[in-house]
């Protein structure tokens, strides 16, 4: 079942094309993957998803419904959770505060209609005391739950800025670069984290250069260049496209980690091309990334 669905969308800024007709579908269950070099429209379409930025054509649509024209605080509240490509913590607050934040206000969204569930917790509905401290322990961050988050490397941060949006409880979850300052053993934990969320029911959309950790755990992947999709299927297919290859992987295709153990597909039947790249694409420009 799609949980997300972005149906011709386009971002314009005055005269810069940052993000051309994408379109690409998330199912609940499953981690899907938007990956493309730096200033490609990643992070520009994930504001568009957001309500952050509003875009000039296209659709968005939750669970089936259509949220292009919902502001950004009424996406939250329907599902849509997120961690950024710049980090978003409350430095002064401890971590465990930090998880309390988004627990706070998921729960003041809840006294208006019925919780969603908890994918930590197999799709349950623990007690707050319950949740804050199984959150803390399955991302590791139980003997740092007292700390100040702005005394933490960022790998660590970036850990409680995705416990504070599991915290909430989203049934759809953008995740912008979230391995970044992870060392090989953190990033492998998390990828096993990713799998058992989207085991549970989650959906996720991972923005994400380790290439390695996005073909271990995605399903689908859809390549963005030039605020374009290039490409979009199983990573095992993704990966050896010439297209892709040329403008992000840069390598042949065993040598992109063909030993990495692959997830079973989502339906599809192979590589969607697009029909080429405009020249008034995003990159140059970090903030579309």
């Amino acid at each position: 079942m799609s949980v997300l669905e972005l149906d011709s969308l386009s971002v314009r800024f005055g005269g810069h094309l940052a993000v051309s007709d994408v379109s690409l579908t998330v199912e609940g269950g499953r981690v899907s993957g938007l990956i493309g070099p730096n200033g490609a429209g990643k992070t520009t379409t994930f504001n568009a998803i957001c309500g952050v930025v509003n875009p000039s054509a296209g659709r968005v649509r939750l669970g089936g419904k259509d949220i292009t024209k919902v502001g950004t605080h009424k996406r939250a509240r329907l599902g849509i959770g997120r961690t950024f490509q710049r980090l978003e913590v409350f430095s002064s607050l401890t971590v465990r505060e930090n998880i309390q934040v988004g627990l706070e206000i998921r729960r003041s969204w809840s006294r208006r209609g019925g919780a969603l569930p908890q994918y930590l917790a197999d799709g349950g509905d623990p007690d707050p005391s319950t949740e804050i401290d199984l959150i803390l322990d399955r991302l590791d961050l139980g003997p740092l739950a007292e700390q100040p988050v702005g005394a933490l490397p960022t790998g660590h941060a970036r850990l409680v800025e995705l416990g504070r949006a599991l915290a909430a409880r989203p049934s759809i979850l953008l995740l912008d670069e979230p391995a970044s300052g992870l060392d090989d053993a953190e990033t492998d934990i998390f990828g096993d984290l990713l799998v058992t969320l989207a085991g549970n029911g989650l959906g996720i959309l991972l923005v994400e250069h380790d290439v390695a950790l996005v073909m271990r755990v995605c399903s689908q992947l859809s390549v963005l260049d030039f605020g374009q999709v290039i490409a979009s299927g199983p990573p095992e297919v993704v990966r050896a496209n010439e297209a892709v290859l040329a403008a992000y992987l840069g390598t042949a295709p065993a040598a992109v980690s063909a030993s990495t153990p692959v997830p079973p597909a989502l339906g599809g039947d192979g590589v969607h091309a697009a029909g080429g790249l405009t020249g008034d694409g995003a990159h140059g420009n970090g903030q579309h990334s």
